[in-house]
């Protein structure tokens, strides 16, 4: 028996999230910074002898396992339904692999879908990098990116950007811009010194709740194309502010950092309604009390998780004031690999 694996980075979002979302790129062009962190979508691939060509799904997080024999057992009915749309893309290339050879796929995220880090695009770029190791057709992160781009958003339907898959493709600190006809990824070099100091200021939090971003987002393309001067103009900012925060990176201003996600977070707000709530408004008053100087919700917005930017000397406060107000922090680091695939030794 054949068994391969893959694991794909999770990311947080710093600036520019919303303008990778059409028809915005394609008018006027977006623009993303953010990076992965030490958090993964994992997928094991086994491949079984025979010749029925049924593929079965365990998903580790929802406990839930289906089997799937025939084309009418991929329909979409709310049960791994981006899992079924990855099989309608990638299982056809199977056949055309050699032969109807059974499947078991293993899946499990660090954080699921609804948590604002980008997890079920994350998942699909595993998900087609254990393909991709299973068929040995050679991809490169450009194509990973796109395929996985096809399909949530093209066959699945989910709204959405491109910046999450192109995250967990490439991994890294990245300013991404996107076009009407492409995405050029721009790796950034950044000191040591200053990551250390970045990872350091840096908080990760939970709301407490999750949320769904099909609607906030499918909200915020009727906003823009309604050409509603609100949520035009705080996507213009929004798309200035990667530029300047990269800037500001690129120079080591760390503290320049936390004001401009506070500026960002609050543009963010302009996109649509329901991106904010009374409670994640407590919780983000409270840090800021206790010595935030920044931060923003991460995702299309409604929960899942925020990121906060502190003083030195004032981190163990806004941690515990985050957990006054119901939240938790999580720690992380940063992960500088996108996807990754391999073989396991000695399977049999």
């Amino acid at each position: 028996m054949q068994i391969l694996r893959s694991k794909a980075p999770l990311r947080i979002s710093f600036a520019g999230g919303g303008t990778d979302v059409s028809p915005y790129p394609e008018e006027k062009g977006g623009a993303v910074l953010n990076c992965t962190i030490d958090r993964f979508a994992f997928a094991t691939l086994e491949v079984v002898p025979g010749r029925a060509g049924s593929t079965t799904v365990e998903s580790l997080d929802y406990n839930q396992k289906i089997l799937y024999q025939k084309p009418s057992d991929l329909l979409y009915n709310g049960e791994l339904d981006l899992v079924k749309a990855a099989l309608k893309v990638l299982r056809p290339a199977v056949a055309g692999h050699g032969a109807e050879e059974n499947l078991r796929l293993f899946l499990h995220s660090d954080a699921p879908a609804g948590t604002g880090l980008g997890g079920s695009s994350t998942m699909c770029v595993a998900l087609v990098g254990a393909f991709q190791r299973y068929l040995r057709e050679p991809r490169t992160a450009y194509e990973v990116a796109e395929l996985a781009y096809r399909i949530e958003r093209e066959e699945l339907g989910i709204k959405g950007g491109r910046q999450d898959q192109y995250a967990a493709a490439f991994g890294g600190f990245n300013y991404l811009e996107f076009e009407r006809d492409r995405t050029i990824v721009n790796p950034l070099k950044i000191q040591p010194d200053v990551l250390n100091e970045l990872a350091y200021r840096l908080l990760l939090c939970y709301t407490g709740s999750g949320h769904f971003s099909n609607d906030i987002i499918e909200q915020q393309q009727r906003n823009y194309t309604e050409r509603r001067e609100e949520t035009v103009a705080a996507l213009d900012a929004s798309r200035r502010l990667a530029v300047d925060m990269k800037r500001e990176l690129l120079r080591g201003n760390i503290d320049e950092m936390g004001r401009l996600l506070d500026e960002g977070w609050k543009f963010k707000q302009q996109f649509t309604p329901g991106i904010s709530n009374p409670r994640i408004d407590t919780l983000y008053a409270r840090a800021r009390g206790a010595g935030a100087l920044g931060g923003k919700l991460l995702g299309a917005g409604g929960g899942g998780y925020m990121l906060l930017f502190c003083d030195f000397a004032r981190r163990a406060d806004v941690a515990n004031a985050v957990v006054s107000a119901g939240g938790s922090v999580t720690d992380f680091s940063f992960e500088m690999n996108g996807l990754q695939t391999w073989s396991v030794r000695g399977a049999s």
